[in-house]
């Protein structure tokens, strides 16, 4: 390659999920030449892999939930409900394609844009080297987002991945997941739902081990009492390809000694890594961390001027709201002349297995550990009329609260609606005011959010 042919722009952004592709905009809105590098497919990880295609599967795992308890409302439903996974994925694929088309027309018709599709990497401090040209900016955008992680050992193991998993267009027999986290229960809850036998191996003694222990709990037996089956303490896990197609996982359990489970489909959910192996990033000076983020400041500037990391491979957050964030904090300080940093958000999340969790701030156990003087409130859904109503009682809501300052640090909605109840306690946080605000409103009745003032009526001090 020859450096006098270098191609010089305004900005390079490289990649496409949900922080990247609003910046491309938006800097080609303020009169920017951009040029825009994706080595796959417009819409980053939530789009394509993430949480579009996940939650339209989560919906027809509903339906088929649906189908099998219309008894318990007095409906009688015939029984013979069958999960279809052709269609569940074409809808899928159809509703991912008119987003992604959306994308890539906006980018064809704009004329600041220029699109390279292919792998991106750098070949100097500011020089970015994709398929046969190199480019160079003042300003780069580092936006690769993160992949699955797959352990030593799996190379010729026939795995899935949360990818690979979202093409099967046939229902497996028996799927074993390995990884008892928020994607491992996402995909067991919803196959189960579908027809499939599921077994998830965790290696720790609980599941989503950074959650309370309550949540946990909770959340393992709604799982196993729709037919989920839960290994855990699993140490040395090793699987070994079976001569019909299948595997099988040989697990060493705390609780039951060395076992062997035969499976159809294997998927692996115990992390994901940020995509920056690749990227070259010793030829920028770019700083990274062992673990392979790039580290950022409060602006998401590295220690190199004029390059900037956002979205899953800074480390500062692992969802699309945040990587979303990211985005404004750039936009906003760039051409608004604001002041916005990345320590000012709060961490919110939800997980999707049903009933949904709603998450914000710390937890009970985080709380404890670091030995702050807090007050706690909790109260179980089998206590809220809406609950009953809906026949959805299983469980509870519960918040943190400073007990000096009275601000809430942290909350838990694990119910019918906890995903979206759990936005009344965020707002009320990001506002930095007292609970009593939110304790002393009036919500309608009959509602599950009804519950939240409640709980604060009676916090009681840990």
């Amino acid at each position: 390659m020859n450096s006098n042919k270098i191609k010089t722009f305004d900005a390079i952004v490289i990649g496409s999920g949900q922080a990247g592709t609003p910046l491309v905009f938006k800097l080609a809105s303020q009169g920017q030449k951009v040029a825009f590098i994706e080595k796959e497919h417009f819409g980053g990880t939530c789009l394509n892999v993430g949480c579009t295609p996940t939650k339209t599967y989560v919906a027809s795992a509903r339906r088929m939930w649906d189908a099998q308890h219309g008894e318990e409302l007095g409906i009688e439903i015939p029984a013979g409900a069958k999960a279809n996974l052709q269609k569940i994925k074409a809808r899928k694929d159809a509703l991912i394609k008119k987003s992604v088309d959306g994308i890539a027309q906006g980018v064809e018709k704009n004329e600041n844009i220029i699109f390279f599709k292919g792998k991106a990497r750098f070949d100097g401090k500011k020089i970015v080297a994709v398929n046969n040209e190199l480019l160079t900016a003042d300003e780069i955008y580092i936006n690769v987002g993160g992949s699955s992680f797959i352990p030593n050992g799996y190379e010729d193991i026939p795995y899935l991945t949360n990818q690979s998993i979202l093409e099967l267009e046939e229902l497996p027999e028996h799927l074993v997941v390995i990884g008892g986290s928020y994607i491992g229960l996402e995909f067991g809850q919803m196959f189960a739902r579908l027809g499939s036998k599921v077994t998830i191996i965790e290696q720790g003694n609980s599941i989503i081990g950074r959650e309370d222990d309550e949540t946990s709990q909770t959340i393992q037996q709604i799982m196993e009492e729709e037919g989920v089956d839960f290994r855990l303490g699993a140490e040395c896990v090793a699987a070994t390809k079976n001569e019909n197609g299948g595997i099988s996982a040989r697990i060493n359990c705390s609780k039951d000694g060395v076992i062997e489970i035969k499976g159809s489909h294997l998927l692996l959910a115990v992390g994901r890594r940020p995509n920056t192996t690749n990227l070259q990033l010793e030829k920028t000076g770019v700083k990274t961390s062992d673990r392979g983020f790039i580290e950022v400041n409060d602006y998401l500037e590295t220690n190199v001027k004029g390059i900037y990391a956002l979205g899953d491979c800074n480390g500062k957050g692992s969802f699309t709201h945040t990587a979303y964030n990211d985005y404004e904090i750039i936009a906003e300080n760039k051409f608004e002349e604001k002041n916005r940093k990345v320590s000012d958000r709060l961490i919110t999340y939800g997980l999707y297995v049903d009933p949904p969790l709603g998450r914000v701030g710390i937890t009970k156990k985080e709380a404890l550990q670091k030995g702050l003087d807090v007050l706690i409130g909790h109260r179980p859904f089998s206590r809220i009329a809406r609950a009953k109503e809906k026949g959805e009682t299983k469980g509870y809501m519960s918040v943190v609260v400073d007990a000096k300052t009275k601000k809430i640090l942290g909350a838990t909605v694990l119910g019918v609606g906890g995903d979206e109840i759990i936005s009344g306690i965020i707002n009320i946080m990001n506002a930095d005011k007292s609970y009593e605000v939110i304790r002393d409103s009036v919500q309608p009745h009959p509602t599950v959010s009804e519950l939240i003032p409640t709980m604060l009526e009676s916090l009681t001090r840990v």
